[in-house]
């Protein structure tokens, strides 16, 4: 085993314990922490597979910009921040059923995916921004522009969510 082999395993388990505790947290500013655990040892993981790009849009956008977001968006409504009380523990059983099954078709899925990959070297060094681009805007162009609609209708969403006046009686 090759000393990135044992960084990268690392970096995994630490991705993958933090990220559970993201989840079994009851405290939201601690499990918003927790994520930044998570997201920072995946950018980890990217640096190990000499994906710098991916790794330092990793660290901008979804450490630098997400997460935060997430903590002003739980501050700025006046959620409750401490731990929470009113969880039902009942539907764990259920939760956990789901999550696996869940986990087992993503392997799955990801796994035929890669078997049939294709991979373009004549585009750039594999993990260069030439090779991302390359692959997003010409192999993958259809499901980046479905998940950008997405963003946008959950962006709207959101902004239609946080609004109090809109829907009430008199509003206009």
């Amino acid at each position: 085993m090759t000393a990135y082999e044992v960084v990268f395993s690392l970096l995994g388990a630490i991705a993958l314990g933090s990220a559970v505790l993201v989840v079994s947290t009851s405290n939201v500013v601690r499990a918003a922490l927790w994520l930044v655990v998570t997201l920072g040892a995946i950018a980890g993981c990217y640096l190990v597979l000499t994906a710098e790009f991916v790794a330092v849009v990793q660290l901008l956008i979804y450490v630098g910009a997400v997460v935060v977001l997430l903590l002003f968006a739980v501050m700025f409504t006046r959620a409750p921040i401490g731990p929470a009380t009113d969880l039902d523990s009942r539907n764990r059983p259920i939760a956990a059923l789901v999550a696996l099954a869940t986990a087992g078709l993503l392997i799955t899925l990801l796994v035929d995916a890669f078997r049939h990959a294709y991979t373009d070297l004549t585009a750039g060094a594999p993990g260069s921004a030439e090779a991302l681009g390359g692959a997003v805007f010409r192999t993958y162009v259809l499901p980046f522009e479905v998940v950008s609609v997405l963003l946008l209708a959950a962006l709207i969403g959101a902004i239609v969510l946080s609004r109090p006046d809109v829907g009430t009686p008199g509003s206009r």
